[in-house]
């Protein structure tokens, strides 16, 4: 239990993990101790944003934006200090203390909202179990045709809805209100007047989140000329159907013990399958694949090896198409997308790390995922899966397939122009020149006036450069320069002094400029509270919620920090020496300078002119001694 505010703060940072929280919204690589990816805050091409865990914090070396997993959740999803720690408290089970529970409303309608679901969610279950609905028989009898018993029904917690019109409804108005209700999807405003249930005479399909919460649903048609077939939840506050995957929460151990995902179309081709030890499978809610989705996966796979296993008609076809095109758009920029097998590689050059790799699932029969594994066997799908080819195979081998029906050179030439985007997508030379040459000797064409075409397109092609306006400090004066590398041995994490013997070695430096003043006060006020380094970073990025200008000088301080990391305890203090006798010699510096200004404006009329002129001098003279004795 949290008592106070910054309790309730200090707790969930403990919980926090960034690498997690980024990785919501960002597909991130590990380099070294670091994680890298393609900036979410400007169109970033190449991956120049970083993830330091040992810090708890990010920077992007491109536009400059930085800060701590609190700040990163801020700035993603635009919302205030307060609200996220009101969120996050939800997340992880903790109480806000009350004076801080104004403004939850919203925090309390979800929960409401995904109680109610929940209890929806059993109810149709227990009807389909206990056969207590008047069509939960022909329910069970088409769930028995799908091969689906009580072991499936029971682990997808399937279920059915009456044909009545108001059955849950009255069910639920005992525990939940109108508006609860409706905002979750569960009930409709009739035409009559009142309220009815959203789902009525249909197969249900509960929906999990990846936690296992439920928070939407699917229903099936049950009777003949029953339309549309499928009703599905709209979007709400507890469920977005474009970052959620039906059947993440049971297939999400699959999916990281083996290290690949497969994405199917349909809820009964992840239900069929998992039933029948696919488990490793997964499908969006009846919308098409989103980048949302692959940034979810990517959790949950370190190879991020993906399979598409969608429907093989031309609509399946396409999906395929559109599926592949959001996988590489999520992944540009993090490396090779796995474009060749590594039989194509020499022994002992197949070591190269790729960003992600798509492989296509295409049983010869033309049957779904569900219908397949029902009629011909869950072993046959598995030996589609481990003889599934590359995307970039499966794109030639079906544009190929139709060459007998191109026949003039019009035609053909037309027919080649399908071709060459999918040969300019292969980066590795080699590889490229191999393939071109097999598509050549197919379709009986020269391998040069190919070759020449894919130049041709390639030149016609080339990204134009976009320029990216940095957002950095402006130049710092050597002074001010020389202050932030003093303040950053504050935050050398594997250095052997306590936070107090490093402020006795600075002393009483002062500060010139007015963040650096605030932030050298906040950390004094700090160091006897925390225990290490990340716990000062956390405490100083609370405690400059307020203040981005001093939160925006933190991962500069880190960075200078990193500079000063290894050091023998001898070497640190005479770096921090050295620092302090640098900024000593600008002040003195500066300070000359300033007489100097001040000698050359006075005026020579005036009667104490003279007087003033040998002062000043007298004082320039001992600012230059003083300066040759540092």
């Amino acid at each position: 239990m949290s008592g106070t505010w910054d309790e309730l703060i200090q707790q969930i940072k403990e919980r926090l993990d960034i690498v997690d929280v980024v990785s919501e919204q960002v597909v991130l690589k590990k380099r070294g101790s670091s994680y890298w990816g393609l900036c979410p805050f400007h169109k970033d091409k190449n991956p120049s944003f970083c993830v330091t865990p040992s810090m708890g914090i990010y920077k992007c070396f491109s536009c400059g934006e930085a800060g701590d997993a609190i700040k990163f959740i801020m700035k993603t999803k635009n919302l205030e200090f307060k609200e996220v720690i009101i969120d996050l408290a939800e997340k992880f089970g903790l109480e806000v203390p009350q004076s801080h529970k104004n403004g939850a409303s919203t925090r309390e309608l979800k929960e409401q909202m995904s109680k109610a679901t929940e209890f929806a969610a059993q109810y149709y279950h227990d009807l389909l179990l206990r056969n207590k609905s008047d069509n939960a028989q022909m329910a069970l009898d088409y769930l028995s045709k799908r091969g689906i018993g009580t072991d499936i029904i029971k682990k997808f917690h399937l279920g059915v809805a009456p044909k009545t019109f108001d059955t849950l409804y009255n069910e639920l108005r005992k525990d939940f209100s109108n508006d609860v209700l409706e905002k979750a999807g569960l009930i409709l405003k009739s035409e009559k007047g009142g309220y009815i249930d959203r789902f009525r005479a249909r197969l249900i399909i509960p929906i999990q989140n990846e936690n296992g919460e439920f928070v939407a649903f699917g229903a099936r048609a049950l009777e003949s000329g029953q339309t549309p077939k499928y009703i599905n939840s709209s979007d709400s506050l507890i469920y977005n159907k474009s970052k959620l995957l039906y059947g993440l929460y049971t297939a999400k151990e699959a999916i990281k013990s083996e290290d690949s995902v497969i994405l199917m179309e349909g809820y009964f081709d992840v239900i069929s399958s998992q039933a029948h030890g696919i488990e490793n499978c997964v499908a969006s809610c009846g919308t098409s694949l989103t980048s949302d989705h692959v940034k979810l996966l990517s959790r949950y796979t370190k190879s991020r090896r993906i399979y598409l296993s969608f429907d093989t008609d031309s609509a399946g076809q396409k999906a395929t198409a559109r599926g592949a095109s959001v996988i590489k758009e999520v992944f540009a920029g993090l490396g090779n997308i796995k474009q060749f097998d590594e039989s194509y590689m020499p022994t002992g050059s197949n070591t190269e790390r790729y960003a992600c790799e798509i492989r296509v699932i295409a049983p010869p029969e033309g049957k779904d995922p569900d219908e397949f594994v029902r009629s011909v066997g869950a072993d046959a799908y598995k030996m589609y899966m481990e003889n599934a080819p590359l995307f970039i195979d499966f794109q030639l081998e079906n544009i190929l397939k139709e060459k007998d029906k191109y026949k003039t050179p019009q035609q053909k030439a037309q027919y080649i122009s399908t071709i060459i985007p999918v040969l300019a997508e292969i980066k590795n030379k080699i590889i490229r020149s191999e393939y071109t040459e097999m598509v050549a000797q197919t379709l009986g064409i020269n391998v040069s006036a190919l070759e020449s075409e894919l130049k041709s397109f390639e030149k016609a092609n080339i990204p134009k450069v976009e320029r990216i306006v940095k957002n950095v400090t402006k130049n710092n004066s050597v002074l001010e320069k020389a202050q932030k590398n003093l303040l950053s041995v504050f935050l050398v994490p594997d250095n052997h002094f306590s936070f107090a013997e490093i402020n006795e070695m600075i002393g009483e430096i002062t500060f010139d400029n007015e963040i650096l003043i605030i932030v050298k006060t906040t950390i004094d006020k700090l160091i006897y509270t925390v225990n290490n380094v990340k716990e000062l970073i956390e405490h100083l990025y609370t405690e400059f919620v307020d203040n981005p200008e001093a939160q925006a000088i933190l991962p500069e301080l880190v960075e200078h920090a990193q500079a000063y990391s290894g050091l023998s305890d001898e070497d640190f203090k005479n770096i921090i020496k050295e620092m302090i006798t640098k900024i000593n010699q600008c002040k003195h510096v500066e300070e000359v300078k300033t007489i100097k200004e001040q000698y050359k404006g006075i005026d020579n009329n005036d009667p104490e002119a003279l007087k003033i002129q040998i002062q000043l001098r007298d004082r320039i003279k001992k600012k230059r001694q003083k300066l040759e004795m540092n």
